[in-house]
């Protein structure tokens, strides 16, 4: 619990930090989540994944709950993964273009549904763009997600590979 509750306040804190500063095509977000569901399995990500949006979504801003279910995915694929493979460098970067995939896959549907689109992250600049170019709005809204993902996605993973490589090998019994 002690570790979930850890997760949260890293996705929480990092994903504040990089949103305030405006960083495009980072966001940090799920990197408490990956080191969970990578250390403790898939179910505890998949729970400090949603608890992470409904909770930031209560403290600051109620538009990221309708994207919790695309955290509790991210639990899950990590939490998965490292259960059949060692969580290493190679596993993680796989495991990040895997998820730079699936979570546009599912974040851009409910961003285009619920917000038209517009988020107020660091990708509404090439939605904009790409969407006054004439793409449609799926596509407008999907390839900046995609391309900020492959950056977010796969360094999060990275960084939580070499974190894990740096525990003690107690936080897995038990996994």
């Amino acid at each position: 619990m002690i570790l979930a509750s850890l997760g949260i306040v890293i996705n929480i804190v990092f994903g504040t930090i990089v949103q305030t500063l405006q960083i495009p095509l980072l966001f940090l977000d799920t990197i408490g989540t990956i080191f969970v569901a990578a250390v403790l399995g898939p179910f505890s990500g998949a729970i400090t994944g949603g608890l992470t949006n409904i909770i930031q979504g209560i403290i600051t801003n109620p538009k990221d709950i309708p994207f919790a279910i695309v955290n509790v995915v991210v639990g899950l694929i990590v939490g998965f993964i490292s259960k059949r493979y060692k969580f290493d460098l190679k596993i993680a970067l796989i495991t990040g273009v895997i998820l730079s995939v699936v979570a546009p896959l599912i974040g851009t549907p409910i961003a285009v549904l619920i917000y038209g689109g517009l988020t107020g992250g660091g990708t509404d600049i090439i939605f904009a763009w790409l969407l006054a170019s004439g793409q449609k709005i799926f596509t407008a809204a999907f390839i900046p997600r995609v391309v900020g993902n492959l950056i977010d996605k796969i360094t999060s993973c990275i960084i939580v590979s070499i974190l894990i490589q740096k525990l003690p090998k107690k936080f897995f019994l038990g996994k």
